[in-house]
């Protein structure tokens, strides 16, 4: 069985960073294709950033290209997600989720585990 576990939010004035965790157990990280989502409070999921851990390519949302970073560490079976210039509109709780194959990565429903989130505020 599949568990996500996300670490590594809180509390930031707009123009810090972070860096947000997702340890996984139950699967092997270098074989699945990862995805951070984030939803703010009357908002839907969307999402922020997708990578294939066998080779390191990732995808990110416009609205964080340039500011977010992902990697991932196969060996710790963890994923990080690295976030600088943080916006106030940055707020929301941080997901993370292994993405079913041959499904489109933008997508949370191509997406069946999932983490308990992490929050993230953001003050302006």
């Amino acid at each position: 069985q599949v568990q996500l576990v996300e670490s590594g939010g809180g509390l930031v004035q707009a123009g810090g960073s972070l860096t947000l965790s997702c340890t996984a157990s139950g699967l092997t990280l270098r074989d699945a294709s990862m995805g951070w989502f984030r939803q703010a409070p009357g908002k839907e999921r969307e999402f922020v950033a997708h990578i294939l851990a066998s080779d390191g390519i990732a995808h990110y949302a416009y609205s964080v290209e340039g500011r977010f970073n992902l990697s991932t560490d196969n060996a710790k079976n963890t994923v990080y997600l690295q976030m600088n210039d943080l916006k106030p509109e940055d707020t929301g709780v941080y997901y993370c989720a292994k993405r079913r194959s041959g499904f489109s990565f933008r997508l949370a429903s191509s997406y069946l585990s999932w983490g308990q989130g992490t929050q993230v505020t953001v003050s302006s």
